[in-house]
């Protein structure tokens, strides 16, 4: 198989190929532990956005779900990002490096007020560390032919991410820390919802995002951050199970924190949009493109100057009614702008 020309290209189709193969296998050997009848369900976007470490301090929400939750009815999830980072680049007036790995550990909660109206809370917890992964990241970089963008060359498990501009320090973190992140205000309005031969659903969701985590160590961003999106999803019932299409368009609006702030833009676009197949009542597979725009401006670096784009693929377990787990692995399509390699787990229990 020939990959295309552009460097950049050829990485996209191989961790494409390389994401869709592992999960197929992933997901046969599950079958044979786990198969058993459950009740029909939708399938739900990932729960998850840019964990580039100038990124997720900010207030870009994860899509959300497109069906709101009925009064009296509630949900809570545990969501887990491991994000593996080493860039390291360099412009006429800038120097930046990304290297280490960051945890972001999230408790969300819904509740269903009635009348399509739902509210909820997000707390993360935030911890950066030089990790364990740069050995099994290099070993899978060089089985499957990945570039290693001078992974080689640099100490394994370290951490530090430094930015200069005009041979000023910006930015450094070189210790290890974990705290409280920034904690998110959540509601969503049913707009629109369908159950008939197929379920359909659009809402309008909202976060207010509030500047509680520590700036210095970039388990936020010292901003106040309201996004508004809507979020939309359209079941196809098939003989040999359903498929869903999902997507979500919105925009972030910032005030002007304290990362970077004289170069961070105070709005912000994203969205998002994906594929599901349910082929047993116990499982679901997924493939979801997350985006957003630039967070900064005035800069000549792909980390910090261009849109990103990251590639998801997993999918879901059903362990009963009420209680699910989604597994997936994220990619950079959009390369150096969002971590190598993130893994998101996220348990979900529905009351």
């Amino acid at each position: 198989m020939k990959f295309a020309k552009s460097p950049y290209m050829s990485e996209i189709m191989k961790k494409i190929l390389f994401g869709q193969f592992f999960w197929a296998e992933a997901f046969f050997l599950c079958f044979l532990f786990l198969a058993k009848p459950l009740p029909a369900q939708e399938l739900a976007p990932f729960q998850t956005q840019n964990q580039s470490p100038l990124v997720q301090i900010y207030g870009l929400p994860a899509p959300g779900d497109a069906f709101v939750l009925s009064k009296g009815k509630g949900h809570v999830g545990l969501i887990a990002d491991l994000a593996n980072n080493y860039v390291t680049d360099s412009a006429s007036r800038e120097d930046i490096l990304l290297d280490g790995e960051s945890y972001r550990f999230t408790l969300e909660g819904r509740y269903g007020l009635g009348h399509g109206m739902e509210v909820g809370l997000e707390v993360p917890y935030i911890a950066f560390s030089g990790g364990f992964m740069d050995g099994a990241i290099d070993s899978w970089h060089d089985a499957f032919g990945f570039s290693d963008g001078g992974r080689n060359l640099a100490l394994r498990n370290r951490l530090r991410i430094t930015y200069q501009r005009d041979h000023q320090e910006k930015l450094r973190i070189d210790q290890s820390s974990s705290g409280l992140g920034d904690v998110r205000l959540k509601a969503g309005l049913r707009l629109y919802e369908e159950r008939k031969g197929g379920a359909s659903a659009l809402t309008l969701r909202g976060s207010l995002k509030l500047p509680t985590g520590d700036s210095d160590f970039l388990h936020g961003s010292g901003s106040t951050d309201l996004a508004l999106w809507l979020i939309g999803s359209h079941e196809i019932p098939w003989t040999y199970g359903p498929w869903f299409f999902f997507g979500s368009a919105g925009v972030l609006g910032m005030t002007t924190g304290q990362v970077l702030e004289d170069q961070q833009r105070n709005w912000v676009g994203f969205g998002s949009a994906g594929i599901g197949y349910r082929p047993f009542s116990w499982m679901g597979l997924k493939i979801q493109a997350n985006g957003n725009t630039s967070f900064y401006q005035d800069s000549d670096l792909r980390e910090l100057a261009l849109a990103s784009i990251q590639l998801l693929t997993g999918g879901t377990l059903f362990f009963s009614e009420k209680i699910s787990l989604d597994v997936a692995v994220s990619e950079d399509v959009i390369i150096k702008t969002s971590p190598d390699v993130v893994f998101h787990l996220a348990l979900n229990w529905r009351f």
